[in-house]
């Protein structure tokens, strides 16, 4: 885990903090981490044909239900 980590020089000392944000948005890009990350939190386990199903029949009566409610005027 320790070798994953970007590598980031240290501040000059009269550098900019602009350009040290710059300099580690750049090398952290660069590294591709950032984007296996956001992969890894779109990441779905496979679900089976019959959980899926299940899951929109629920989605489809909670969107009946509260679509019910707004016509009655019911919160």
């Amino acid at each position: 885990m320790i070798n994953d980590m970007v590598q980031v020089t240290r501040k000059d000392e009269r550098e900019a903090n602009e350009n040290i944000l710059r300099r580690f948005n750049r090398r952290v890009l660069q590294s591709g981490k950032l984007a296996k990350a956001k992969a890894m939190m779109r990441f779905e386990k496979a679900m089976s044909k019959t959980d899926r199903r299940n899951k929109a029949i629920l989605r489809k009566e909670r969107k009946a239900e509260k679509l019910a409610k707004i016509r009655l005027g019911v919160r």
